[in-house]
């Protein structure tokens, strides 16, 4: 069981070091892409961001699955477990949380490093645009709303992994261009933490508040509100044998 957590940690850390890695540089490649091709900004350009994002989801889901399942996003994590999703006791949630902040930290630090200079100013992690509670409740709600979809199309979706992919990636850009007046958004509190780290803004109320209690709270909401509208399958009791005399 403790090598079980131990191989989870590692695969998460390891997981949310190339999800940040690689999710940074959405902003950068939907600009070459656009400039490449004479594409101005809107939504024109908002499609070679849905179709990046497609990509790296499908890229990201594949290496996910060869690590055994693992996860880049705190809240998504605690969410599956409210929900009964998966495998995770309460212990192995509560230890992946701390691997998947270093993994974010790491991909941050990673991203900085090899990106070309004139592309740096692109990067960076979701910043409060509103003031501290609206911020709050709009990172809560966006983080609910993400989840909800997240678990339909999960486990209520289209089989094909293609079509979950898209679906995903439509409704995660939907989701950002939403809340990107109000808090980035993130709607996962080890992206924001790993940017905040970089910016020596990690340990504030502002980050603690807005970007890991909200989107738990969201997360976790959007959980129970699906078991509520999917109720899980009730397990069959094994027939018990009857004793002969």
């Amino acid at each position: 069981m403790k090598m079980d957590v131990v191989k989870a940690v590692v695969a998460d850390f390891v997981m949310t070091f190339i999800a940040i890695f690689c999710v940074s540089t959405i902003g950068v490649l939907t600009y070459i892409i656009g400039s490449a091709f004479g594409i101005a900004p809107g939504l024109a350009s908002l499609s070679i961001t849905i179709l990046i994002v497609f990509l790296l989801f499908l890229m990201l889901s594949v290496i996910a699955e060869a690590l055994g399942g693992a996860a880049f996003n705190p809240a998504a994590t605690a969410a599956f477990y409210a929900a009964g999703v998966g495998k995770d006791s309460l212990f192995s949630v509560a230890a992946r949380f701390p691997a998947q902040a270093a993994g974010a930290v790491a991909g941050a630090v990673a991203i900085l490093e090899v990106i070309p200079t004139q592309y740096k100013h692109m990067l960076g992690g979701p910043s409060l645009k509103v003031d501290l509670h609206n911020g709050a409740i709009a990172e809560g709600i966006l983080t609910f709303v993400m989840t909800f979809l997240v678990f339909i199309i999960v486990l209520k979706g289209p089989k094909s992994a293609l079509l979950k992919n898209w679906l995903l990636a439509m409704s995660t850009v939907t989701m950002v261009v939403a809340g990107s007046k109000y808090t980035g958004p993130s709607m996962n509190p080890a992206n924001a933490f790993g940017w905040a780290y970089i910016n020596n803004m990690h340990n504030t109320w502002e980050q603690f508040y807005v970007y890991w209690i909200c989107p738990f709270v969201g997360a976790i909401m959007a959980a129970w509100t699906f078991r509520a509208v999917f109720p899980a399958p009730a397990k069959k009791k094994k027939p018990q044998k009857k004793k002969r005399n």
